[in-house]
């Protein structure tokens, strides 16, 4: 608050109290299964089908992890969660390159890795080349699959040095396909060159006798051979061999008469770079080499200023068609035209290994088939990290034991904030069989929800016979589709879950086998074919029997406003505990409550009636105030669907009048 100090008006501005409360997500859906690729230690979010093409491979025999996601998109999702499940054994394929030394160096240059397991990484192959922008330095990666005559990425110009932005184990960190190791204890590294593209001018003119020089990185520095010359070093710059000398004097500081050589601009530069520098002649052109070998050794020459410039009559530079060399440069990757035989690529996980340049090999193995349900049930707990996740399904393993284990987890998580939808095996389409499914099933509760039958989809491989896939990739979807359409009080069934992308089902039940699968204590959710309204979701029954939270729209309306609250009152963590906050929590929540009323999220005629938030002296006592505690009564009055609908008709007897 401003001091008053002068008659006058003050301006200030002062909180409302305010502190909206934002809806939590509802319909953000995490698939646990198989899958061809992809992580195995992570779940991975992602926004479309494609994504999920490139993260974790296509359609695989065995797995409806990929159908269900298709089928999640197609009716309605935005995002979802993928965690991938395989066994601890499988390994991911790989191949070690040699480096340009000659033969039969068996030093290694790169390692080239699948992302991730499985026997997928067996189909890629690469090739390298060299670099277009710098071919002397660097290096281009093209990444194929199996017989692809267009590489499904490319990384061009990437350099062998950790420093560089171009260095390739960055840069390739963004492949779907591959990562690589670059061996940074390759112990070929050489020194720095600049070889000058032919032999020098001589003499130069009067007072051109200037260059800038840049050894190992340390920045430009100007030098003048008239220094050496000066300093009686040489009589005159007339012959390659005076130049040769000139140079190394200048640069290794030995140009006498008190005169100093280079030295170095910055502390982390070792000295032996300039103290060790040497030019020489090579087939009579000028060649000059860092005094140090390493992967970022270096020795680039620009120009002077116009006047005085003597790069041009050197030939020294790459403005003047020079070749400047990377001391790392010759730890780059064998390139397939430099093989002999040449080589068209190199088959990760999959390549001759009798003969350099490749070092080795190793296959990728999906490792021995999961034959049971603990890798699916140890899965869950990769998600207990992921906030914002709220549906939760393990498509096509309908195992009492996982979907037991599904819904307890979902209960079981710190807010209870997630809903379970299960799928019964594919072989139940009878109510005899569907009720000895349920009664395996332990616990139960009202966390997660039931379906059945499978359903029969056009084969996405471009088979001629349909497949059959489970629903719960549909249902996620709908789930999806119908919080964004109506809000999640609405139960996602009835003709408006028309189910998208299904072209018929398992099992057609009728009206009384539904009767005997939709009641308690069965509470089985069916998926019928009506000829006006195609196939739809026809029931909305979670697998409690506590009649208070039968409904899954009851269930995850609660999860709704525990989440969203939770999330929007922690302003209140610490705060005074006494009547301003009681009043601040109230007018808060209520702010929150009160459109959702409005949208018809409720039960009642009036706001009173549909919904209470109470926060005063009579929930938070003195006892709780001295041991820190505020409490928040809220309570709804939830919409229950309307699951039977009763038509009564009778006959009106003829009147006259």
């Amino acid at each position: 608050m401003a001091t008053p100090t002068y008659p006058g008006v003050y301006v200030e501005e002062v909180s409302s109290g305010v502190r909206p409360i934002t809806a939590a997500s509802t319909s953000t859906a995490a698939f646990i299964g198989q899958a061809q690729k992809g992580s195995l230690t992570d779940a991975v979010r992602i926004f479309n089908f494609t994504q999920f093409q490139n993260l974790y491979g296509d359609f695989i025999p065995g797995s409806h992890l990929a159908h269900s996601v298709f089928q999640y998109f197609n009716n309605g999702g935005s995002q979802c969660y993928i965690v991938r499940v395989g066994s601890d054994s499988a390994l991911p394929a790989n191949i070690a390159i040699n480096d340009r030394v000659v033969a039969p160096d068996t030093n290694q240059s790169l390692l080239i890795e699948a992302v991730s397991a499985g026997v997928w990484g067996n189909s890629i192959e690469v090739r390298i080349e060299n670099g277009s922008s710098q071919p002397a330095n660097e290096f281009n990666l093209y990444v194929f699959v199996e017989d692809d005559p267009v590489p499904r990425e490319s990384f061009e110009n990437l350099s062998m040095v950790p420093t560089a932005a171009n260095f390739a184990d960055a840069v390739v960190s963004t492949s779907n396909y591959i990562r690589v190791t670059v061996n940074q204890a390759n112990d070929n590294a050489v020194a720095g060159t600049s070889l000058a593209s032919s032999a020098p001018v001589l003499p130069p003119p009067a007072g051109e006798t200037q260059l800038l020089i840049n050894i190992d990185g340390d920045g430009y520095q100007k030098i003048d051979l008239q220094t050496a010359v000066g300093a009686g070093v040489v009589d005159a710059l007339d012959t390659p061999a005076k130049v040769v000398s000139a140079l190394n004097a200048v640069i290794q500081g030995d140009v006498g008469a008190g005169l100093p050589g280079l030295t170095k601009n910055r502390a982390s530069t070792n000295q032996t770079s300039f103290d060790s520098f040497v030019a020489s002649l090579s087939g009579g052109v000028l060649l000059l080499s860092s005094g140090t070998a390493s992967a970022g050794s270096s020795v680039n020459v620009a120009p002077a200023p116009a006047a005085e410039d003597i790069t041009g009559y050197l030939a020294l530079g790459q403005v003047n068609g020079g070749v400047e060399t990377l001391g790392g440069a010759v730890t780059r990757p064998v390139a397939n035209t430099d093989s002999a035989p040449v080589l068209p690529r190199y088959f990760v996980g999959d390549h001759d290994v009798s003969a350099l340049p490749v070092l080795s090999v190793q296959a990728g193995t999906d490792g021995p088939a999961i034959t049971t349900d603990l890798p699916y049930i140890n899965a869950f707990q990769r998600l207990n990290s992921v906030n914002d996740v709220s549906l939760i399904a393990v498509p096509g393993i309908g195992s009492p034991a996982v979907i037991s284990e599904g819904m307890n987890y979902c209960e079981g998580r710190t807010l209870s904030d997630c809903f379970y939808i299960g799928d019964t095996t594919q072989d139940i389409d009878t109510v005899a069989e569907a009720h000895g499914f349920v009664a395996n099933l332990s616990p139960k509760n009202s966390y997660g929800a039931l379906y059945m039958p499978w359903l029969l989809a056009l084969d996405p491989t471009g088979g001629a016979e349909p497949v059959v896939v489970p629903p719960s990739g549909y249902i996620a979807g709908l789930f999806a589709k119908t919080d964004a359409k109506r809000g999640v009080w609405k139960a996602p069934a009835g003709t408006e879950a028309a189910i998208a992308g299904a072209t018929g089902l398992v099992a057609n039940l009728t009206d009384t086998e539904h009767g005997l699968l939709n009641p308690d204590p069965y509470n089985i959710n069916v998926i019928r074919q009506f000829a006006a309204s195609g196939r739809v979701i026809w029931g909305a029954r979670t697998q409690t029997t506590d009649a208070e939270w039968r409904y899954v729209p009851i269930r995850r309306m609660s999860i709704f406003l525990r989440v969203s609250i939770y999330r929007g009152i922690q302003w209140a963590v610490f705060e005074p505990n006494d009547e301003p906050l009681w009043t601040q929590l109230k007018l808060n929540i209520t702010s929150f409550m009160m459109p959702l009323y409005r949208q018809g999220a409720f039960q009642g005629a009036t706001a009173d009636q549909a919904f209470f938030v109470k926060c005063d002296s009579e929930t938070t006592t003195q006892d709780d105030i001295n041991n820190g505690i505020v409490n928040v009564l809220v309570g709804f009055a939830p919409l229950k669907p309307a699951e039977f609908v009763v038509v009564k008709i009778s006959q009106k007897a003829g009147q006259s009048g």
